[in-house]
């Protein structure tokens, strides 16, 4: 069963898991989206490190905004690293192209 949070009269249920992991200072829980689970998972089966090991290497970090945010730029930050142009190719999604600049139309003059 999902928890449930109430916002404002309006009761919607939380995606959040809460797992424990053993972190700097002991054990601790977190509260995180299903899909940040699988990639420390999977972040954890590339690095050889378990979810504890994950979280204590990203606390070594020191990130401003706590423990469960640094966790989100943690794996933000890895899989855009992992995401390079070779690795785009690999895995078929194209080359990288450059974003459009916004430009005003150019106004085309009628002769009189």
């Amino acid at each position: 069963m999902l928890p449930v949070q109430t916002v404002g009269a309006a009761v919607t249920a939380s995606r959040l898991i809460n797992r424990n992991v053993i972190a700097k200072r002991g054990r601790t829980s977190m509260r995180l989206e299903p899909e940040l689970w699988d990639a420390l998972v999977e972040i954890g089966e590339r690095e050889g490190k378990d979810l504890s090991g994950l979280v204590r290497k990203v606390e070594a970090n020191e990130h401003p905004g706590g423990r469960t945010s640094a966790v989100r730029v943690f794996v933000l930050e890895y899989f855009r690293d992992a995401a390079t142009e070779a690795g785009h190719i690999q895995a078929g999604h194209g080359r990288l192209m450059p974003t459009p600049r916004f430009e005003e139309p150019q106004q085309t003059r009628t002769a009189a």
